[in-house]
């Protein structure tokens, strides 16, 4: 072996510790998957932007009607025909709604809400989505099914000036005792769900469509939830009951690992068996990688080089489990000299690159 390549093998696999070097030095595998970012609008300067960093696939928003929820094969085709022509591919969109907002700002709440006839019709509006998009070339969907959107307390300091989005359950007031959707508990959640998921997935089947869902950001108290919801989606045995509904290679998650890693007690230690378990079932569609500072309940969202989680460690695991799918960052921290967090963002992409090119030399 040349002494340069032992050296940078070597180096990387010290750094994700003992427990991974040894088997991923000798796999011969090539790490399979791609920097990415959700960042939008979906246009030339961005794009540009994206290709400056090395960012050559996306999730995109192709540009659409406000008098309908579903995007036209035209509309696609163009948004993937832009992306190409800057050298970016449209791997993953985000429907026009079942975004990661607060029910009671949504405009588009019945799915959450079960509230019939109106939750049929967007059901049928996503199922259009879902093959116009096979129409024009476009692999796979993420969403949410979330009533109480991202739930933070605050901010707190960061390294050079900049704040770090916060949660602590301790602190937490909500601004109403209950959304507009009242009482949900696990029961009612999981039948919405479901519901969905029967609609859905066979259409992503019919298809070959991937629909990824996003989980519960943060997981809330079981049993009495938060504002009376009980977020399901915001634990690791909920993910597991999740993507056994509807079994099929076409229903995952936009595995967040962040958010997962804000529902364990002691993330630095458990998130690798999490991303095992669903990584080794082919449930990861896509991954928002990002670290975090904390545990469940009490939590900073920092940059990735300083959090809990070894991100040494979790890349070389994607890259034994074969993941092929993109890494991006996400919620990144917030400088008032970088207003639209592009700043961040590049940081971001230069970590999460090089840590890709490191550990696919580790053959």
């Amino acid at each position: 072996m040349k002494r340069r390549h032992f050296l940078s093998t070597s180096t990387v696999a010290a750094l994700a510790g003992p427990s991974l070097a040894p088997a991923q030095s000798k796999s011969g595998k090539r790490a399979l998957m791609k920097l990415g970012c959700q960042s939008g609008p979906t246009n030339a300067k961005k794009l540009q932007f994206f290709k400056r960093h090395s960012v050559n696939n996306i999730c995109g928003y192709p540009e659409g009607s406000k008098d309908r929820v579903y995007h036209t094969v035209e509309e696609l085709s163009r948004c993937k025909e832009l992306c190409e022509k800057h050298g970016v591919s449209l791997d993953l969109i985000a429907p026009p709604f079942l975004a990661s907002s607060h029910i009671d700002r949504t405009e588009h709440p019945a799915i959450m809400l079960a509230q019939s006839p109106e939750r049929e019709r967007d059901v049928e509006h996503l199922q259009i989505l879902i093959r116009n998009c096979a129409k024009a070339g476009i692999p796979a969907i993420k969403y949410n099914m979330s009533i109480l959107g991202v739930v933070r307390t605050g901010r707190t300091p960061g390294r050079g000036g900049t704040s770090y989005s916060t949660w602590r359950l301790r602190e937490a007031k909500p601004n109403t005792p209950l959304t507009r959707a009242g009482k949900v508990n696990a029961d009612q959640y999981w039948e919405r769900i479901t519901w969905f998921l029967d609609r859905v997935i066979p259409v992503a089947n019919e298809n070959k469509v991937r629909m990824a869902c996003h989980p519960h950001d943060p997981g809330m108290p079981p049993v009495e939830g938060y504002q009376g919801v009980d977020t399901v989606l915001g634990t690791f045995d909920g993910l597991k009951k999740f993507v056994a509904i509807r079994e099929s290679p076409y229903h995952g998650l936009n595995f967040c690992q962040g958010t997962v890693s804000e529902m364990l007690q002691d993330p630095g230690k458990e998130i690798f068996d999490v991303i095992r378990y669903l990584g080794s079932r082919k449930k990861i569609f896509n991954v928002h990688f990002r670290n975090i500072r904390g545990k469940r309940d009490d939590f900073q969202e920092v940059f990735p080089d300083e959090g809990d989680i070894n991100f040494v460690r979790a890349m070389m695991l994607y890259k034994e489990l074969e993941y092929p799918y993109m890494m991006m960052p996400d919620h990144v921290p917030h400088h008032p000299d970088d207003p639209g967090g592009e700043q961040a963002f590049a940081f971001c992409y230069g970590y999460i690159r090089a840590l890709m090119q490191a550990v696919d030399q580790l053959a």
